[in-house]
């Protein structure tokens, strides 16, 4: 369980700061940005079409894998490292965040796999929009402490780097 060091106590400070600063009513629906029933038909419907549009089919299958390692990664995290929540202090499992972490690979995911089939970056502008709306919506509705989302960030951003290796730099035409 973490129960010290040098950054939970800025944590815990910029937390209370910003958590329930805007009304739930606008917060909440930010942060079900992150959950699987809304991200992942987004990047499934990318891969669809991304597949329709000829591209490289590992690029595919490494965007699907990138979504199926998440839980995989954060998952023993949040039991390992047992973290209580900003509102629920009795409650456990909060480092790193699960919703940012979905919310990152399948809308990150989702732009590397359209992006060489877009006329401008509204892609990656996108996916940029949707995960950070989604860990804005964690934090000032208080379901995660700013390090959790950094977190998830941190440990997800290597497995769109294997997305965006399979994809290549390759432009379609």
């Amino acid at each position: 369980m973490i129960t010290g060091g040098p950054l939970l106590a800025p944590d815990e400070a910029i937390s209370r700061s910003l958590v329930r600063t805007v009304p739930d009513a606008v917060t909440e629906p930010l942060a079900d940005l992150g959950n699987v029933p809304v991200a992942v038909p987004v990047l499934l419907a990318a891969m669809a079409y991304a597949l329709w549009r000829g591209a490289r089919r590992r690029a595919v299958a490494a965007a699907g894998l990138a979504m199926a390692l998440v839980p995989a990664l954060i998952v023993p995290l949040k039991d390992w490292t047992a973290r209580p929540g900003p509102l629920e202090p009795w409650a456990a499992g909060y480092f790193p965040s699960g919703h940012t972490a979905t919310a990152l690979v399948a809308y990150a995911g989702a732009a590397l796999l359209v992006s060489p089939y877009a006329r401008r970056r509204w892609p990656a502008a996108a996916a940029l929009l949707l995960t950070a709306a989604t860990a804005v919506g964690l934090l000032l509705r208080g379901f995660h402490w700013p390090l959790d989302v950094l977190g998830a960030v941190l440990l997800c951003t290597p497995l769109l780097a294997g997305v965006a290796a399979a994809r290549g730099m390759r432009h379609p035409g």
